[in-house]
């Protein structure tokens, strides 16, 4: 039974347990691989890692994980009257502070700044079509989320404080999205924003595409992405990118987890062409992260998949299935790897 007294709420905080170690030369700088089950079933899709040692995990039933050792030890707790929520989307500023979002309406995102011992509820909207597909940030003050569209346009709310309130942006600025066209936050990684003020959002289902901004969201440019799309199951879930030219694009049809049409695409040009893997993913991916400068790993449900050469051959990391989504340290070189079922892998590059 849960509480809302933070003492009580800090003493159900529970420990990962190391479960397995294997070592890997799927890709040449890969030192080890470590596997963890953590908070009993829950399925984590929300991560963000600070650096070396300091990262945050989310998942179902309200659990937000915590690790100040770079992944040794992973402790997990529930936000106190956040039992119900799935949440997707998280981003760590330090230790102490994170901020969390979960999906469907109601909308709500819960702020700490105090490695969880309070929270405090900074954005909530009931509107039955809100839901919270991603949010990023350009430093520790600025950040912006976005989400499905409520009357035609893009959900997109920025916060110039840190997290501690938010404001939609001008209903008449934000990007205009055909019936049937949102967005998947089976990751949290179809944002990134990046630069001074830059973001990229991709949205998905019956029409798929690529929304930037330049000016923290004030003016939004689109470009079309070929990936599979027409259903409300398909379309771009992740993307990563090397520099200003160099990107990657995953997804594919959820329904189909074996799929391989059309659901990778490489750009070398900002998209203005696409280059299409010549040994693609052996299936949908729900994420992908750039780990090196030639080095790119991608998740599934059906194994997680390596490319050595930027994305054009890519090849078995391991077929171990249910994983979710891969972050690499925004500071360092660590990456961790989580998924269902309380599933975390440690790669240690």
């Amino acid at each position: 039974m849960e509480s809302n007294n933070p003492v009580t709420m800090l003493k159900s905080f529970s420990l990962c347990s190391l479960f397995l170690l294997v070592l890997s030369s799927s890709i040449a700088q890969v030192s080890e691989v470590i596997k963890f089950e953590c908070a009993d079933s829950t399925d984590f899709r929300g991560l963000s890692i600070i650096d070396d040692k300091f990262f945050w995990m989310s998942g179902q039933h309200g659990t937000v994980c915590r690790s100040f050792d770079g992944g040794t030890s992973i402790a997990c707790m529930t936000v106190p009257g956040c039992e119900m929520m799935d949440f997707r989307s998280v981003y760590g500023f330090d230790q102490n502070k994170v901020i969390v979002a979960n999906i469907g309406s109601p909308a709500k995102m819960m702020l700490t700044e105090d490695k969880g011992t309070t929270w405090n509820e900074v954005y909530s909207n009931d509107h039955p079509d809100a839901f919270i597909d991603g949010i990023d940030f350009w430093n520790d003050q600025v950040g912006i989320a976005y989400g499905d569209p409520i009357d035609g346009k893009m959900l997109l709310l920025i916060t110039l404080d840190g997290g501690k309130t938010w404001k939609d942006l001008p209903f008449d600025s934000r990007p205009n999205l055909e019936p049937g066209e949102g967005s998947f936050a089976a990751s949290g990684t179809a944002i990134r924003c990046y630069g001074d003020g830059k973001v990229h959002i991709a949205t998905a289902g019956k029409v798929s595409r690529l929304f930037t901004s330049d000016d923290l969201g004030g003016f939004w440019q689109q470009k079309a992405v070929p990936i599979i799309q027409g259903e409300p199951s398909t379309g771009i879930f992740s993307f990563d990118f090397l520099n200003d030219n160099q990107w990657v694009f995953v997804g594919g049809d959820y329904t189909k987890e074996d799929g391989t049409i059309d659901h990778i695409f490489l750009t070398a040009n900002q998209g203005e062409s696409w280059i299409v893997p010549k040994t693609p993913t052996r299936g949908y991916r729900e994420c992908v992260q750039f780990v090196s400068e030639t080095s790119i790993i991608a998740v599934g449900p059906n194994g997680i998949d390596v490319s050595n050469d930027s994305g054009i051959n890519w090849k078995p990391f391991s077929d171990e299935k249910g994983f979710h989504v891969i972050r690499k340290a925004r500071t360092g070189d660590l990456v961790i790897i989580a998924g269902a079922a309380g599933k975390v892998m440690r790669v240690k590059m």
